[in-house]
């Protein structure tokens, strides 16, 4: 290992130049087309890391631009190991201080979209390997890098390699944080349909359906409503009123927040509705209002409140909601515990929204996703976390799902490290080159222990 750690430290600068070929390329979901079912730019990256992967003299096979692999000896079979990297990114939105689609070195931290989420991890994953191979090391079982091109938009990519391909029985992403994510939440997105009374105009708030709401207004057909008894009931949500043509607006402005984590935000879809359900007399609005009670997150007014000792708490947001021509469509996230399937979640609203006259739809349905601590796996990335950053190794349970989420006995092993903040899908997105560094070498010997090098 001595021997790998030096490599990679020498020679830091090859695989800092290897992320900036994959950063050049915008490959943001687009247009399908012949040869790039996610577009142009997604392909395009795959096509660039199967070139670098057999730069380095590794087998490697293009999987109708949906996916590919990189093997350290010929594939016959099912490897022993995969390593699942993706090469897609979330658009670059605004804000950057850098170019992002061009990688910038400044205090020893490198900015561009991709650094951490996945294109820096994928690079690391790579130059493990180039370690490996320069300094002579064979192991004795053989390993697949694989790298997708939708995990950003649904992971039909993973979908469409299992139909051709075995996922190996040993598989870690590097699509999440250290020591080790053994257990992520099973997710529920619904929608809940009801007609509201003629005073009520519109409604709209929200953007995303897995984001706390930061913002939501609302036009009633009420002249000059009194909203004095709203302005500071909501603790953490503004609400204002607007008079015009008889007519008037409320506002509601809060704090946006990951879905997994709705106890960082403040809601002002559910503030708005509760203050307009009052003004508006609307019993109907009143109902949802009622499941969804401002401040809580634990889903106990919509009857699903549950938590287990590994997994937590279910959290849960009523996060966009829209409303005209007397018909209110409000999606709900849900995030429930490894303890829960997602039929007795979904029973328990139905019945809750049955009972208020609403209508429930179903968007999406993904089950908990859970690895035992005492798996041959964990156990040895746990080792391996603890040889390389001389820290304490433990399991981890999330809310959100990482890349291996709808796999069997696959575990998120990297590449944020405890504390750290790196702007993943924000602005001015980046990671440290110390961090890059050790992530290759963690990398390094993950595969070192997994495929019996000795």
């Amino acid at each position: 290992m001595d021997k790998i750690f030096s490599y990679i430290d020498s020679h830091a600068e090859e695989m800092i130049a290897d992320l900036r070929r994959l950063v050049h390329i915008p490959s943001v979901m687009g247009e399908a087309t012949e040869g790039a079912p996610f577009g142009e730019m997604p392909a395009r990256a795959l096509a660039e890391m199967l070139e670098m992967c057999s730069e380095a003299g590794l087998h490697i096979r293009n999987i109708d631009s949906y996916v590919g692999t990189a093997d350290f000896y010929h594939a016959n079979g099912t490897p022993d190991l995969g390593i699942l990297c993706h090469l897609d990114v979330v658009p670059e939105g605004s804000g950057w201080s850098v170019q992002p689609f061009e990688l910038t070195e400044k205090d020893c931290r490198l900015y561009g979209r991709g650094a951490i989420d996945d294109k820096g991890p994928a690079a690391a994953v790579l130059f493990a390997v180039k370690a490996l191979k320069a300094v002579g090391v064979k192991p004795a079982k053989n390993f697949r890098l694989i790298f997708g091109t939708n995990e950003e938009n649904g992971s039909a990519d993973l979908a469409y390699y299992r139909k051709k391909e075995n996922l190996p029985e040993m598989l870690f992403t590097p699509d999440g944080s250290y020591p080790v994510i053994n257990a992520e939440k099973g997710m529920l997105r619904v929608t809940h349909k009801l007609a509201v009374c003629p005073k009520i105009i519109s409604i709209s708030g929200g953007k995303a359906v897995n984001a706390v709401p930061e913002y939501a207004e609302a036009v009633l057909d009420i002249t000059n409503a009194d909203i004095s008894g709203y302005t500071s009931k909501f603790e953490g949500v503004t609400i204002a009123a607007e008079y015009a043509d008889g007519k008037t607006k409320i506002t509601a402005k809060g704090k946006g927040a990951h879905a997994s984590t709705p106890e960082n935000g403040a809601n002002a879809v559910t503030a708005l509705i509760s203050a307009v359900s009052e003004i508006s007399g609307d019993t109907a609005l009143a109902a949802l209002s009622g499941m969804f009670p401002y401040g809580e997150t634990d889903g106990a007014a919509a009857g699903i409140k549950c938590s287990d000792e590994i997994s937590g708490g279910l959290t849960t947001v009523l996060s966009v909601i829209n409303c005209s021509d007397g018909i209110l469509g409000a999606k709900q996230d849900v995030r429930f515990p490894i303890s829960k399937t997602s039929g007795e979640i979904l029973t328990a609203l139905e019945k809750k929204a049955a009972a208020s006259g609403i209508e429930l739809n179903a968007d999406m349905i993904s089950e908990p996703h859970y690895v035992p601590e005492d798996s041959v796996l964990i156990k040895k990335l746990l080792e391996v976390y603890e040889l390389v950053t001389g820290e304490k190794g433990y399991c981890v349970a999330i809310g959100g799902g990482t890349y291996v989420h709808e796999t069997v006995g696959g575990v998120a092993f990297g590449a944020e490290f405890p504390g750290e903040e790196n702007n993943m899908h924000s602005a001015d997105e980046s990671i440290s080159r110390e961090s890059l560094i050790k992530n290759a070498k963690i990398f390094a010997a993950a595969i070192c222990s997994l495929c019996e090098v000795k």
